[in-house]
């Protein structure tokens, strides 16, 4: 936790408690006393950023780039916008589908029965997922030739069993396409570029300071908050390496994927800008209280009022260490136990 945001919180409840840095004088023993629990127990730290809500796409930020491998003449090209699923036809040279192969590895070969590697795999496992039968790993094994003919049957294709070099395009996911570099008409050159696409899927991409690097890891739980105040929860998926800057005079930031738990309900929105915040290492078991239960004394340290039994308040030092934002929550160090009664501003 950065000490600007340490003294931000402790100005905020000394602000909400009417105290300053100033000691509140002695308390009013008849007067009744708004209460709070000091609890034991985890607190987060948080980085906050601003962030937009984008289509999952490379590391940088840059889609995905498809390279057409058949020969013959564009008839059928898609639309930006348009989503494409795994094992869909893309596109189509002489009126003969292109598919869609969702993996890592391009195609660079035929593919037949004992053929072995990173694109069979791709191969099988896109057949696997619509539900055809086709094995697990990378061999092309007599049961991935019956799925890709069943495959080829519903496509409209040559009902060969293998898959020719130019029959189909891989991309890391199911798609939705960002460009059209191609034209209907033009020739289908092998080693061209027919589109650009992203993901199907949205997602939150920040941008961190470079100071925050080391606070942020992948997994770390995040939430986000969408132009309509509707909350949405995620976790860091990816983190870049720091880029260069996208104004001139800017400084350098580091790319952070989001990926959103609920993606649908944030169907629409893309291009939005959010607010996001992340929640990264903080205690595991720490003694806390609210933050507006700070009071200040003289010097600049801070006190709870902890309310014993039959409403006598005695007032605490206390030690501060780590504040949770979210919980609104600051740790505490002094004479205090979990369970007891901490006075807090009245509503």
């Amino acid at each position: 936790m950065t000490r600007a945001i340490l003294v931000a919180a402790v100005a905020l409840a000394g602000a909400i408690a009417g105290c300053g840095s100033e000691p509140t004088g002695a308390p009013d023993p008849e007067a009744p006393a708004s209460t709070a629990k000091v609890e034991r127990g985890p607190l987060a730290d948080r980085v906050s950023r601003p962030g937009v809500l984008t289509f999952r796409a490379r590391p940088d930020g840059a889609p995905s780039v498809a390279i057409n491998q058949a020969s013959g003449v564009y008839t059928r090209l898609p639309e930006p916008g348009d989503r494409v699923a795994c094992g869909d036809v893309l596109y189509r040279v002489d009126d003969r589908p292109v598919l869609l192969l969702c993996g890592r590895v391009p195609t660079y070969r035929d593919l037949a029965a004992g053929d072995r590697g990173p694109d069979v795999r791709s191969l099988n496992r896109t057949l696997r997922r619509l539900g055809l039968g086709a094995p697990r790993g990378g061999e092309f094994t007599s049961a991935t030739a019956r799925a890709l003919t069943a495959l080829q049957r519903d496509r409209g294709m040559a009902e060969t069993g293998t898959l020719a070099l130019g029959d189909a395009v891989v991309l890391p996911e199911a798609a939705r396409v960002a460009k059209v570099s191609a034209a209907l008409g033009a020739p289908a050159r092998p080693g061209t570029t027919v589109l650009s696409a992203t993901s199907a899927r949205l997602q939150v991409r920040a941008d961190l300071d470079p100071t925050q690097r080391d606070a942020v890891r992948r997994g770390d739980r995040a939430r986000v908050v969408l132009p309509d105040h509707t909350t949405l929860s995620g976790r860091v998926t990816r983190i870049g390496p720091a880029g260069s800057p996208r104004d001139a005079g800017a400084a350098v930031t580091i790319p952070v994927a989001i990926r959103l738990d609920r993606p649908r309900r944030a169907r629409g929105m893309e291009g939005a800008p959010v607010d996001v915040e992340i929640a990264t290492a903080g205690v595991r078991d720490a003694l806390s209280v609210p933050v507006t239960a700070l009071v200040g004394t003289p010097g600049g340290g801070y006190a709870v009022e902890v309310v014993r039994p039959g409403g006598r308040r005695e007032q605490v030092p206390v030690t501060l260490g780590l504040v949770d934002t979210v919980a609104g929550r600051v740790q505490v160090d002094g004479d205090l136990r979990a369970g007891d009664d901490v006075a807090v501003p009245g509503p």
